[in-house]
């Protein structure tokens, strides 16, 4: 098999899911997946929308992200239980656990969604669907709740293909298959082609993915920079990334946040990754690590979550640097919306000591000693007298 087939593999209203299994098995006799029901929460909180729903509860016109007091202005018999994070991440393990022994080739993007290599394991199935509907079926008879699974030589195809009709199916989208099951699609059903892009879009004559792939990539460029030429790729189905397997031992180390108010602007965007970055650099200082791979994460206020990460010419554990690279990820990433969480990863961890071979073409030159020396007695004045003992001037 020449190319890598992907599975993306996505569990289907995960939270109203497993709320629903937990309530059954505290000896409920309503399953919430089968009435007019939705997973919400604390107004004061931030939390005051619809997370999750179920089928029966979209039939009312209920979407995810609106405030759950208009959720019950559509359907005043509404079920609501609150968010259970402890349950969601205990659900997600075990099933992250389960997939990882039928194919240890997995890359878990978020809670409740992960690709899949099938590549490795092709030899044992028929086919890609047969095996992806075998996983699919595998995972309801263990667990009882059910997924969908997009299968593509792309990783982006097979996200698109996830999500088509829903629940507890299989669907392919192939490079070869995209004229025909994807360009008919309106340009907003495209993987990180979010509102702001969409009405971008629109007033530049493209409604659907085909017209976006048709389109001239300088013209997108120079209305939504390189988002556009992102947009564009993906709506040819152009995607070279492959899944990123991650070893065992320490994965990475990161840091994320929930805004207590929706970031509309760079200036603000910019300040809070500058927050992370600190965090995400003193703790691999602390750890005597050294980090090859940063990864911005943008969850946007319609829940929707996108990422992107880069590798780095040279292992570092500098503040300034993971800040500089996660904010040239973040203006790849961002389209415009408001931003409800901002998160800074790394990846790819060394140990500080490891020695560093540098090509002829490696012109960036290692941190400085001076740098070094300014975060190691930051690092050291923070923990003496806590986080907020010195700030940038930029922060303030």
């Amino acid at each position: 098999m020449d190319e890598h087939i992907i599975f993306h593999i996505d569990v289907n209203s995960a939270f109203l899911s497993w709320s629903a299994l937990d309530e059954l098995e505290k000896g409920s006799k309503t399953d919430l997946r089968l009435v007019p029901s939705i997973v919400g929460g604390d107004m004061s909180k931030r939390h005051g929308v619809v997370l999750a729903k179920s089928i029966p509860a979209k039939a009312y016109g209920i979407t995810t992200g609106e405030p759950v007091v208009n959720a019950f202005r559509k359907c005043p018999n509404l079920i609501t239980v609150a968010p259970n994070h402890d349950l969601y991440h205990r659900q997600s393990a075990r099933l992250m656990a389960f997939l990882a022994d039928i194919c240890p080739e997995i890359e878990q993007v978020s809670v409740d969604e992960c690709y899949m290599d099938f590549t490795p394991i092709a030899s044992n199935y028929t086919s890609p669907e047969a095996a992806a509907a075998s996983i699919k079926d595998c995972i309801y008879e263990t667990f009882h709740f059910t997924v969908n699974v997009g299968i593509s030589d792309r990783k982006v195809l097979a996200k698109m293909a996830s999500d088509f009709r829903k629940p507890n199916l299989v669907h392919t989208l192939y490079s070869w298959e995209i004229r025909e099951k994807l360009w008919p699609l309106p340009v907003s059903s495209l993987f990180m082609c979010g509102h702001s892009s969409v009405e971008t879009l629109k007033k530049l004559g493209i409604l659907t993915i085909g017209d976006l792939a048709a389109a001239d990539p300088s013209i997108l460029e120079s209305h939504l920079k390189s988002h556009g030429l992102i947009l564009w790729n993906y709506a040819n189905g152009r995607d070279d990334s492959c899944v990123l397997s991650a070893p065992s031992e320490m994965k990475g180390i990161g840091n994320s946040t929930t805004l207590s108010t929706d970031a509309v602007t760079r200036e603000e965007a910019a300040k809070i990754l500058l927050t992370l970055s600190e965090s995400v650099g003193e703790r691999l200082r602390s750890s005597h690590r050294k980090a090859g791979l940063i990864c911005t994460e943008i969850k946007y206020n319609t829940f929707q979550v996108v990422s992107h990460q880069a590798i780095l010419s040279l292992p570092t554990a500098s503040t300034d640097v993971i800040y500089r690279q996660s904010l040239a990820l973040f203006d790849e990433l961002w389209d415009g919306t408001p931003i409800r969480l901002l998160g800074v990863r790394s990846g790819k961890l060394t140990d500080e000591g490891e020695p560093v071979q540098l090509s002829l073409f490696d012109y960036k030159a290692p941190v400085s000693e001076k740098q070094q020396k300014l975060d190691a007695a930051l690092d050291k004045i923070r923990r003496k007298y806590g986080d907020d003992s010195v700030k940038r001037g930029s922060l303030l």
